[in-house]
């Protein structure tokens, strides 16, 4: 798993995990304040939000990767298909790991609407 941080590169997978921890904090503190009936439907809102953020903010990673591989190509000339999919795989990383913590605030989010509707 370590490898997989960092071959997606250090910098957008620890921005992304920053940013997954905020969600989990965010989440708990939100279902804290349901539990003591002083929610605040905002800071629910606002762990779908970093959700969406964080799969932009992968999709950008992923991006300047193919970006600075296609320099690479480019200065290269010719390469063979084995690194160009290599190349591919390697950029979708941050993505995938956007996306992943994407749905993991969305349920989060999910949940905390339906403890809010229970309680109400």
């Amino acid at each position: 798993m370590t490898d997989l941080f960092y071959t997606g590169g250090p910098l957008f997978m620890g921005l992304l995990t920053i940013i997954l921890t905020v969600i989990i904090a965010t989440a708990v503190i939100s279902f804290l304040q349901i539990r003591n009936d002083s929610s605040n439907p905002r800071i629910i809102t606002i762990v779908k939000e970093l959700g969406i953020f964080a799969f932009v903010t992968g999709v950008l990673g992923q991006f300047l990767g193919l970006y600075d591989a296609f320099t690479m190509i480019e200065q290269a000339g010719t390469i063979s298909p084995n690194i160009l999919a290599g190349g591919l795989k390697v950029s979708s990383i941050p993505a995938l790991y956007g996306l992943i913590i994407c749905k993991i605030g969305y349920l989060l989010y999910f949940g905390l609407q339906m403890i809010t509707c229970k309680s109400s």
